[in-house]
């Protein structure tokens, strides 16, 4: 990554403008133009320094849910469970842990009902049981990735 794209990555990640150019508007405050701000963040998805780049989407104030799921995953299949874990399109992330539980990972979905769904086929294509984490209490935590 050059100082360009660590100002990209810093001037985005607060959010996009609501407007009908929001990269013209965005290149225009970092000195570069709406199509270098475009490929510049297609290199970094293609190059795997960002993994996700789009909308973050509360999916409990529209009527939906989030799940924190966790499960232990023998280390051998660690690579291959994953992927079939980011083959649902409902999965927000996952990472592993280092913890009996040693993958964990949120589904997002438009209704409890679906999440249960999605739960259920992940335990079916990997054979392995997920824990649900049930969310008692919401905290927020701003993260800033620094630039």
């Amino acid at each position: 990554m050059d100082a360009i794209d660590r100002a990209v990555i810093a001037l985005l990640q607060d959010g996009i403008a609501p407007e009908p150019r929001p990269f013209e508007a965005a290149g225009r405050a970092l000195g570069i133009d709406e199509v270098e701000v475009l490929d510049r963040l297609g290199r970094l998805l293609d190059d795997g320094t960002l993994t996700r780049f789009g909308p973050m989407f509360d999916a409990e104030r529209m009527g939906g849910t989030f799940v924190l799921a966790a499960f232990a995953v023998p280390e051998d299949r660690f690579d291959s469970v994953a992927e079939l874990v980011n083959g649902h399109a409902e999965v927000a992330h996952n990472y592993a842990r280092d913890h009996a539980l040693n993958m964990w990972f949120v589904v997002a979905t438009e209704t409890p009902e679906r999440a249960e769904t999605v739960l259920d086929a992940i335990e079916a294509e990997t054979g392995l049981l997920v824990v649900r984490l049930p969310k008692l209490a919401e905290y927020y935590v701003g993260l800033r990735l620094a630039p």
